[in-house]
């Protein structure tokens, strides 16, 4: 079997050491203040994950890039020169135009190199919901798949990823053109929370609006009650924009009720961070549908 390597970028908000573990090649988004641009590595090394959401708090606003063709064919050729195929597996074109960057890269390489072969997965997915389907394709991997054969498991299995979101800070939701100005402002003097999932076609859809923080929180593992499947085999990701002690509360009601196999944590990055704001928190699984 000809080896192949497994990309994705830095919207899948995986944690430094399980980029490193899982041995995949994690391409950078880019993000700013004003007139600064950092790219969004796994470590954070261009700026600090807390001093990201401390500005975020202090009202500074954060916008993100995608990541163009040229970028993606940087990262590429250099695989393909040594001979080995990529399979990359992306984050949501319902979000973002990064997934369609990697079809041009990956056509513009291919013509190059006969013969080698670049596959572009939509996962319709976002942040370690993203990361979830990631590392579960690399333990496929490690269980013998080709390339073409991982492939098809990722496109199978992508709409069984379950995404569910509560965000604290509305005001994001009001930039973003989710809600209306009023809507924000009523929402935050009601202390109204709202819930938020992934669709089929990987676009942010809000499902509802919950009184306070805690019911928001026990109405993400409702959701996730409803429909996961064997909870007992599953290792769920849970991402959050800061707010540590409330996804430590989510992880521990989630082990007490639903007996998973492993929870990891981690921090939303600043891409998905500068659409959310601090505060959210994302529960991933994989479930009867989406």
């Amino acid at each position: 079997m000809k080896n192949y390597v497994i990309f994705t970028e830095s919207t899948t908000d995986l944690p430094a050491y399980m980029v490193e573990e899982l041995g995949i090649e994690v391409i950078p988004m880019t993000f700013g203040f004003d007139n600064e641009t950092y790219l969004n590595y796994s470590d954070h090394r261009e700026l600090g994950i807390l001093e990201f959401y401390e500005r975020i708090k202090n009202g500074e606003r954060s916008t993100t890039t995608l990541i163009n063709s040229m970028t993606f064919i940087e990262y590429f050729e250099p695989i393909l020169k040594r001979g080995d195929d990529i399979l990359y597996i992306g984050f949501s074109s319902g979000l973002s135009g990064t997934y369609e960057s990697s079809l041009l890269a990956a056509e513009q390489l291919m013509e190059k190199y006969k013969g080698s072969k670049i596959l572009c997965v939509d996962t319709k997915a976002a942040s370690m919901g993203e990361g979830l389907l990631v590392y579960s394709a690399v333990k496929k991997k490690e269980e013998g798949l080709d390339i073409e054969q991982l492939y098809q498991w990722v496109v199978d299995n992508r709409l069984k990823l379950c995404h569910w979101v509560t965000v604290d800070d509305l005001n994001h939701l009001k930039r973003g053109g989710r809600i209306s100005a009023v809507t924000a402002t009523l929402g935050s003097a009601l202390n109204v929370k709202p819930i938020i999932h992934v669709d089929d076609d990987g676009h942010l859809i809000p499902v509802a609006n919950i009184r306070g923080r805690k019911k928001s929180i026990h109405e993400l593992l409702e959701h996730m009650v409803e429909t996961c499947t064997n909870p007992e085999e599953q290792v769920i990701f849970i991402s959050h924009a800061d707010c540590f002690d409330d996804v430590d509360y989510l992880a521990n009601i989630i082990k007490d009720k639903l007996h998973v196999k492993d929870v990891i944590l981690n921090y939303m990055g600043p891409v998905i961070g500068s659409h959310t704001g601090q505060g959210a928190i994302a529960l991933f699984f994989f479930g009867t549908h989406r």
